[in-house]
């Protein structure tokens, strides 16, 4: 079904929704409209009840995203660019604080304002034929918001060849590097979603939930603070009945292997 003219979804029974992008051409480029349907169809899912996770993808297997529409971006004036691209940094947001994981499942080509959409997501999961690359400074602009994760993931100096060079590299490098964190195999990307999704649909929806928005938190903070801002998170967590009930769990299966010694 779609949301709107640019996401299509997908409901699986275990709370998973795929948002695929759709009607942005071959190459799935992010002009204007596409931007702006895929802020209100994040938005419009973030409110909705039981999504365990999200996995983010592009129609066909050309590219996952192929970067921004350079056709609008050619007549674009100061003013303008900076409304372009508060756009963009907007969906890239849009995702990050996102309230459930998000998966970007990447196939073929991952282009500039593309990877750092996939970038802001929690997970990169890629296809053996994928490339990436942050080609903005051949069309003489530079790369910039979220283009500013990319020292997190893969260093300063790694970042510096990638953006000052504008030259791709493949799905191996890019796991090399750390960029993405898992590479698909014989089985094919959509089963390498799953199976890193599975350990995260193991565990309870609010402690995931908690997890994510911390973790978001900490790539703003000083150490000390990252710390200090964790403890009401920690305590918060017994509020919501998962701890006590995944622990009781825990000591129940561990007497019962006790017992299964005891008697044999």
């Amino acid at each position: 079904m779609k949301l709107n003219a640019h996401c299509s979804i997908e409901r699986a029974a275990n709370g998973v929704v795929r948002l695929t992008i759709a009607d942005a051409g071959k190459a799935n480029i992010l002009s204007t409209p596409v931007i702006e349907a895929l802020t209100d169809g994040l938005a419009e899912l973030s409110r909705e009840a039981g999504l365990r996770a999200l996995v983010l993808t592009g129609t066909g297997d050309r590219s996952f995203i192929g970067g921004a529409d350079i056709g609008e971006m050619a007549r674009l004036e100061q003013a303008s660019g900076e409304a372009f691209i508060r756009r963009l940094s907007g969906l890239c947001e849009a995702v990050r604080y996102f309230p459930a994981p998000v998966v970007a499942r990447i196939q073929g080509w991952c282009l500039g304002g593309g990877l750092e959409l996939a970038m802001a997501c929690d997970m990169r999961i890629a296809s053996p034929g994928a490339h990436f690359a942050m080609p903005e400074v051949k069309v003489g602009i530079p790369s910039v918001i979220h283009a500013a994760l990319m020292p997190r993931l893969i260093g300063m100096g790694r970042t510096r060849w990638m953006i000052l060079t504008g030259a791709a590299i493949d799905a191996a490098k890019a796991l090399d590097w750390g960029l993405v964190d898992m590479v698909s195999g014989e089985a094919g990307l959509d089963a390498a979603v799953a199976d890193a999704l599975s350990p995260i649909l193991e565990c309870g929806p609010e402690v995931i939930a908690s997890q994510k928005a911390l973790m978001r938190e900490w790539e703003e903070l000083p150490l000390s603070s990252a710390i200090e801002v964790s403890v009401p998170v920690f305590g918060r967590a017994f509020t919501t009945g998962e701890p006590q009930r995944a622990m009781q769990a825990f000591l129940d299966a561990k007497a019962k292997r006790r017992a299964a010694e005891a008697v044999a």
